[in-house]
């Protein structure tokens, strides 16, 4: 699914990510680790096609280069990032926001656009399973909603798009128990093997919830230690500076 060989990149001359390795199959779910400034957000920034990077190395995604695709083809190939601080978009209803970013990725697969009835049926199921209030659905995109109501309307957008690599950019971030079990809900009633997760955290709790099938823990810009989910415990208990 995704594939990153010897992945180097910088910002302004500031060298982030130093030989960055990685390799995720269908259906695998990963986490990232580790400690402030390791390049974690940087990592999830390149995979979605954000500019103002200098990247040099591989990164592949189903054996094609990603290097030169644009943001919005990347999406339209599957490609799903679940932000830190979703954006508030002041004037732009939630629903249509939703049905416009379905129907742009349906249209990119020579699929037919989902019509209003239909999508309407889709988007109260997937609001349901998820505990969101119908009503938030007709309000500007993310404008007033608390920090979990905004995380759970990215893992809706995950729902509804049905992407094949979804990545979770410190999604757990800010969020209180119950927010939490719902936003790993969402994630594990996704899990499939057409589906790879890339979960990107500082703290191994959402690691309770959703279990990952391999950890690794970034620093300097590289991944220097990969396990089992029994590495991220290890984290908690000993912090970050006594793993090597």
């Amino acid at each position: 699914m995704l594939e990153i060989i010897n992945l180097k990149a910088s910002i302004n001359k500031r060298d982030i990510l130093n030989g960055l390795n990685l390799k995720i199959n269908p259906g695998e779910v990963h986490a990232i680790m580790g400690p402030n400034g390791s390049g974690k957000s940087t990592l999830a920034n390149i995979l979605s096609g954000k500019n103002g990077y200098k990247i040099t190395g591989d990164l592949k995604y189903k054996g094609e280069n990603l290097k030169d695709i644009p943001v919005e083809q990347r999406a339209q190939k599957g490609i799903f990032l679940a932000f830190q601080y979703p954006l508030e978009i002041p004037g732009v209803n939630t629903n249509n926001f939703l049905k416009t970013s379905l129907n742009t990725i349906r249209k990119a697969k020579g699929e037919k656009e989902i019509d209003t009835l239909a999508f309407l049926k889709l988007v109260k199921e997937k609001a349901k399973e998820l505990g969101i209030d119908e009503k938030i659905l007709s309000r500007q995109l993310n404008v007033g909603f608390s920090g979990g109501e905004k995380k759970k309307n990215e893992i809706l957008q995950m729902k509804i798009l049905d992407p094949n690599l979804v990545i979770l950019d410190e999604t757990d971030s800010g969020l209180d128990i119950d927010a939490l079990k719902t936003i790993a809900d969402g994630v594990n009633s996704s899990r499939s093997k057409d589906k790879s997760f890339l979960v990107i955290t500082h703290y191994q709790r959402l690691l309770d919830y959703i279990k990952p099938d391999f950890v690794h823990v970034l620093s300097s810009g590289k991944i220097i230690k990969s396990g089992s989910r029994e590495l991220a415990l290890e984290l908690e208990k000993k912090g970050y500076k006594k793993i090597n």
